[in-house]
This record gives C-alpha cells, sequence and structure tokens, in this order.
C-alpha cells in the first residue's frame, strides 16, 4: 500500500491493473446571484433559463384583451356546465322510477354521465383558467431542507397573496361567481346518493333495519315457492329460501332490492351440534336460518359443508360457522351472519318469529 501525497493513505492498487483517473467535479456557476436562483449549478436545463437561452414569450391572453376576455368566457361556460350537470344528475335520480331493468339501466348510465360532466368540467375549466388566464413566470428554486423558517413562511403568505391578486380571482367576477356556483352545488351529488342510507325510505319495505321479514311471516322455498315443513330438511341439508310476502313487491327492481335484504338459507343439524346462536332458542328442532347475504361485500352464500357447519363465500372466501351463532371464522368479514328467529304455525310450517335483530348486507358503514 502507497501513501498519499499529502499524507493519507490510498487503497490498494493490483499490479497491472488500469488504475481510474481522479475525479474532477464539473465547473460550478460561481456568481452569486446565479447561485442562488439555479436548483443546482450543474442542471443544464437550469443554466439555459437564467442565460436567456430558454424562449418563453407572452400568451395570447397576456397581449390580447379580446382573447383575455374569450377565455374568461369558455371558463365560465365549462363551471355553468357544471352546474348544469350537477342539477340533472338531480333530475335523473329523482325523476326516473326504476320500475323495469331498463328504466334502471338508463339511470345508471344518466347519473354516471351527469356526475363525470359535472366533475370533468370543474377540472377542465381550473385548468383552461391556469394556463390561459393565470401567471406565466417560469422559476427555478434552489433546493432546500424541507424544514421552513419563519421568513420562509412570510414569504410564502406573501406568495399566496399574490398568486391571488395574479390569478385574477378577485379581479374577474364572471369566473369567481361561476366557480362558486359550481362548488356550491356539486356537493349535492353526494347528498342525492347518501339519501339511499336514510333510515326510513319512502316507496321501500322500510329503512335498513327493516325487512320483509316479521311475526308469522311463512317461509318459502326460494325456486319453487312452497311452503316448507321441518320435516322437509334432513340432517345436513341446506335449503335457500325466501319470505312468501316478497310476491307482493312490484316485480323488477323494488322486488330485487327487498330480496337482497330478506333471502335466508335453512340448515338442519342436530341440536346438540349447536354451540350458540343469537338469540335464546332462535332455532327450531334443530333448524336455523340465517341471511344469506355475506357481511363482507355482500355476496350471496350457499357454499355448505354440513360436516363441519362452516358456509363458505365464493367471493373472498369468507367463513361462518353456523353452529357457533354464524361467527367469522376465517376470511375478511367483520361480523356474523344475522340469524333469523323461526318457529312453526298452526299448520306445522316454518314461519319468521320476528325481523333480523342485527343488519344486513355488508359492513361498509356504521349504524347510528
Amino acid at each position: 500500500m502507497s501513501e498519499h501525497p499529502e499524507g493519507g493513505a490510498r487503497a490498494f492498487q493490483p499490479e497491472g491493473q488500469h488504475q481510474q483517473p481522479a475525479y474532477e467535479p464539473p465547473e460550478t456557476v460561481t456568481d452569486p446571484a446565479v447561485q442562488g436562483l439555479i436548483a443546482d449549478p450543474h442542471e443544464e436545463a437550469s443554466r439555459r433559463i437564467i442565460e436567456g437561452e430558454h424562449s418563453h414569450g407572452p400568451r395570447q391572453t397576456d397581449v390580447d384583451p379580446r382573447a383575455a376576455k374569450r377565455a374568461e368566457r369558455q371558463v365560465a361556460a365549462l363551471f355553468a356546465v357544471s352546474a348544469l350537470a350537477t342539477v340533472g344528475f338531480v333530475l335523473a335520480y329523482v325523476l326516473i322510477d326504476l320500475d323495469s331493468i331498463t328504466s334502471l339501466a338508463w339511470s345508471n348510465r344518466l347519473l354516471g354521465a351527469t356526475l363525470a360532466l359535472s366533475l370533468f368540467c370543474i377540472g377542465a375549466g381550473a385548468i383552461h383558467w391556469a394556463k390561459k388566464l393565470m401567471g406565466d413566470d417560469e422559476y427555478v428554486q434552489a433546493r432546500h431542507e424541507l424544514r421552513s423558517t419563519a421568513e420562509e413562511r412570510e414569504d410564502f403568505v406573501d406568495s399566496f397573496r399574490r398568486g391571488t391578486d395574479d390569478s385574477g380571482f378577485t379581479r374577474r367576477s364572471l369566473i369567481r361567481r361561476s366557480l362558486i356556483g359550481a362548488m356550491a352545488l356539486l356537493p349535492i351529488n353526494a347528498v342525492i346518493l347518501l339519501w339511499d342510507l336514510a333510515e326510513e325510505k319512502p316507496g321501500g319495505p322500510g329503512g335498513l333495519r327493516e325487512t320483509l321479514w316479521g311475526p308469522g311471516v311463512p317461509i318459502v322455498a326460494a325456486v319453487t315457492g312452497e311452503h316448507v315443513r321441518p320435516e322437509d330438511l334432513s340432517i345436513g341439508a341446506l335449503v335457500n329460501a325466501e319470505p312468501e310476502n316478497l310476491e307482493e313487491i312490484p316485480e323488477g327492481p323494488p322486488r330485487l332490492n327487498a330480496l337482497a335484504d330478506s333471502a335466508i338459507i335453512l340448515v338442519r343439524m342436530e341440536p346438540a351440534e349447536i354451540v350458540s346462536q343469537q338469540g335464546p332458542d332462535w332455532d327450531y328442532q334443530g333448524i336455523l336460518a340465517f341471511s344469506k347475504i355475506c357481511t363482507h361485500v355482500g355476496c350471496p352464500i350457499s357454499l355448505y359443508e354440513q360436516e363441519t357447519h362452516h358456509l363458505l363465500c365464493p367471493c373472498h372466501q369468507s367463513t361462518y360457522d353456523l353452529a357457533d351463532s354464524a361467527r367469522v371464522v376465517f376470511g375478511p368479514a367483520a361480523r356474523s351472519l344475522p340469524q333469523l328467529a323461526i318457529t312453526v304455525d298452526e299448520g306445522g310450517y316454518l314461519v319468521a318469529r320476528q325481523d333480523f335483530a342485527a343488519l344486513v348486507g355488508p359492513s361498509t358503514w356504521e349504524p347510528p
């Protein structure tokens, strides 16, 4: 190992191996005024901007008042279209009757189109405003640590105020008013959609806490519509069922929505195999009734393993133990399947004793 000329040691260099030349840093900019503007003195692009090699001329809206006024009207028109699209969204939601699959499809198309147009026009208007009317100066800022000093914070406030003045927001009343109007109407889209979460919804079987089940409602097989007797279910059997009064709901989306809340499965096991239930004696001679709708994202379930009494959701593999209050034993579901208390009527047919005590469907919201 040889010594460095300045007294330090240098790395061992094997005989005959080519030695790399010493690193020489590139030439730096020494002008303090230029160094304060360039983010990195070795950045070619920054050098070109500082030395004037990068051409950047004024926009047409900067030199032609008529062009600026035309751009202002274009921005205001986009904001106005956004406001009209929001109004169209509300009208499509309120006026279209969901009495058929065709009307439901048109409702979805119109709601999606008006909502997309409302959001797009606000974004397009903001971009057009920035590109045509806001300040168009180019800056190269020196890199610095993330933490800002008090002086930098004051500079930010001043820059924000200058930017407000430069954007013309306070000066261009047409843009300001149209933007405020469009933004004021935009939240109505979310309010209309969240209306479906209301506890009581007119025109339906009830709010989110109510289904078609109630005291004495007969249980019928989902395919045949026939009433179910306890002797129709053998040990280990699973039957898809629904309430008899489902037929009273008009066909189309109303009936589909009611079925989504009220569909159940019936399973039978030995009474001694039942570990727990969600209510006292909610079974009938080992027959248990649970909601068919997975509490994860609402998929229908009917994959039953009779030896383990596990019910598997085919969508994301949430698994419920029906012998133990339908608790979740595997998968992303957050809560048990709601259990329906059942008994038999005077004719010996299975009926509900009450509505579900727990909320039916996916756990995507927190009940009050």
